[in-house]
């Protein structure tokens, strides 16, 4: 079987709503990030941009628990053949939760790993729409 990732999409921190213009700001001079677009979602944020590309979401949904534990989120891997990975899931009894990006082409699996890392897969459904032909 062909490999499913082909590229890592994102990484995404959570932080406080206090701390998003900092953690922002940083990303910025530290990384000579760009903010750019970002869908109407639920939390405030930011995503920061290199060459194009979202490679940093910024959540303000909240820190973790305790200061101990990480501010990852998830990491995002890009990824093509929606129906095939969902089959593929399914088979090897892997569940996930799906989630289609309001005003976007982006539509999202996410699932978790033996340690309970979430991973989001992420699908360009303009770019599928476009290999179907």
């Amino acid at each position: 079987m062909n490999a499913l990732v082909h590229g890592l999409h994102h990484f995404t921190l959570r932080c406080d709503a206090e701390d998003l213009d900092e953690l922002r700001d940083f990303y910025v001079r530290a990384l000579g990030l760009v903010p750019g677009a970002r869908p109407d979602l639920k939390f405030a944020g930011c995503w920061l941009y290199a060459a194009g590309q979202p490679v940093v979401h910024l959540y303000a949904s909240g820190r973790a628990a305790s200061p101990e534990a990480v501010a990852l989120d998830h990491i995002a891997f890009r990824a093509s053949g929606l129906a095939t990975t969902r089959r593929r899931l399914d088979v090897e009894g892997i569940g996930y939760t799906e989630a289609p990006v309001p005003g976007w082409t982006l539509h999202q699996l996410f699932i978790r790993d033996p340690l309970g890392l979430k991973l989001e897969l992420t699908f360009d459904l303009a770019e599928e729409a476009g290999d179907a032909s």
